[in-house]
């Protein structure tokens, strides 16, 4: 039990420094969404931008995260891998960056900035720099340091953000207040505001590795051959699995691009809604990720000790406990959350149910990929990321022409659903672990089943406040649910378990 209250309290630690980064990234999107200086379709080519950027960034670092915690455990290579993790990053870094260079208008034409050449630069810039601290971050999560992790990016995304403010809203206030403004040496008001959101980020990515400077320090020209051969054995299939959850997440929104009936100002502007309302999972996004950042290290540390299957198996059950009662509060209270966005965008939200039960998929599949990256046989990976890639695909390339954004949704849900279903069914031939499978499928389905009932009574009932009390009422009633069942595992923490006898 010890080591799952750790993980909780580092999950805890990169959870607040997740969910303070990315609630001030997502405030990025009322920022623009309510900009004036902003239209709607550059807000969708916006997000066409952020969606190719992760692309790039997996090939950037090809599997090397996952890598350095798989073989930091092995205390034959815990002198050189460090360096040797962080020097291989180096050297691609370099070669890959010069290829984008001599390549950025191929690059501009993809991401749909041709017309403005600026981009496309500044996008190479931020993937660098991004690529280059995540070793660095590893180090971090490695030695179990989430307080000074969490540190570093809030910081950096809270300039991020004020950089954007300045550029959106500041400056073209001052200059429609007079030309001769401070900011007129540097700031061009017919420039597209979507350079000086890329602006911002190239600040924030750079401010972000200067700030891990410390941990980069400990850098020695100590390569060994023998460790990073291995490591690229191990990561390679991971670059494939990388690949397709980039393609899963994101190319949904360049695939509602190319597919969608209509003129390009028409597909952007959807493209722009469904960014925004995708936005609404944000909660359950956050967590996933903020797990992630604990379990991946904790995973690898636990299978040197006894029984690490009954560990992850106690893990997991916890995880969806916390992921479904994050669904109710989000789906419950949706016209408070569709307040973080414009009115206009606020006709898509129907995609946030279905996005938040794809998130929980996604999760669930991250708890049981372990077993393939603890039994070196990343390959599974591979061909069930490729799976869930011609899902995405095909559901989505079937669908958009006839329900538009809807079908990025419920692409999302199937191709998670799928990837969850068959790393179980496998997983539990290769390395079984004794998940308490039915009491799980049990709560998700009641969750699903709440949420049905207030939508159904919200229907024939649409004011607010009563949408909102019976939410109230209905997270209560779960709470108390899970409560009861699962009272003597929340005795075992001492912080809840005071509180119920």
């Amino acid at each position: 039990m010890s080591g799952i209250k750790k993980l909780a309290g580092q999950t805890m630690w990169y959870g607040l420094s997740s969910i303070a980064a990315r609630f001030m990234g997502y405030l990025l999107t009322p920022l623009l969404t309510y900009s004036p200086h902003v239209k709607t379709a550059d807000f969708g080519r916006q997000s066409l931008l952020y969606s190719a950027i992760p692309v790039l960034s997996v090939l950037f670092t090809y599997g090397f995260e996952t890598a350095y915690f798989r073989f930091s455990a092995r205390k034959e290579y815990q002198q050189t891998i460090y360096s040797t993790s962080f020097l291989s990053i180096l050297f691609s870094t370099l070669i890959f960056s010069g290829v984008l260079w001599l390549n950025r208008d191929l690059l501009g034409s993809i991401s749909g900035f041709s017309d403005i050449p600026e981009i496309a630069t500044l996008t190479i810039a931020i993937i660098a720099l991004d690529t280059l601290s995540v070793i660095p971050f590893a180090k971090l999560r490695q030695e179990e340091r989430p307080i000074r992790y969490a540190f570093v990016r809030v910081i950096g995304i809270f300039v991020n953000l004020l950089l954007v403010w300045f550029f959106v809203n500041y400056c073209p206030a001052q200059l429609q207040a007079g030309p001769d403004s401070w900011v007129s040496p540097f700031f061009d008001i017919n420039q597209n505001p979507i350079v000086y959101v890329a602006i911002a980020n190239v600040v924030q990515s750079l401010l972000t590795l200067l700030l891990l400077s410390k941990e980069i320090s400990f850098v020695r020209f100590n390569f060994d051959i023998r460790l990073w051969k291995e490591m690229m054995v191990y990561s390679l299939p991971l670059v494939i699995v990388g690949l397709g959850g980039i393609i899963n997440e994101t190319f949904d929104r360049l695939m509602l691009k190319a597919w969608l009936p209509g003129t390009a100002e028409f597909r952007n502007e959807q493209v722009g809604i469904y960014n925004a309302c995708y936005k609404l999972s944000l909660l359950i996004t956050l967590f996933v990720q903020a797990f992630r950042m604990g379990a991946e290290p904790f995973f690898f540390k636990q299978a040197e000790g006894q029984n690490p299957q009954k560990t992850y198996a106690r893990v997991m059950k916890f995880f969806v406990i916390v992921v479904t009662t994050m669904f109710l509060v989000v789906s419950l209270f949706l016209p408070v959350w569709s307040r973080l966005i414009g009115p206009e965008y606020r006709v898509g939200l129907a995609v946030v149910p279905i996005l938040l039960l794809a998130n929980i998929f996604l999760g669930i599949y991250y708890n049981l990929s372990i077993w393939f990256k603890l039994s070196n046989r990343t390959i599974a990976g591979t061909y069930i990321t490729l799976i869930g890639t011609a899902i995405t695909i095909g559901v989505n390339y079937t669908l958009i022409p006839y329900i538009g954004y809807m079908a990025g949704a419920w692409a999302t849900f199937l191709c998670y659903g799928t990837m969850m279903l068959i790393s179980y069914r496998w997983g539990q031939k290769a390395y079984p672990v004794p998940y308490a499978t039915k009491k799980l499928i049990a709560y998700g389905t009641i969750v699903v089943l709440l949420f049905l009932v207030h939508k159904a009574v919200t229907h024939w009932f649409p004011h607010v406040y009563f949408s909102l009390g019976l939410g109230f009422l209905l997270l209560s009633t779960w709470c108390w649910f899970i409560l009861l069942i699962e009272k003597k595992e929340f005795q075992k923490f001492p912080v809840i378990g005071k509180y119920i006898r």
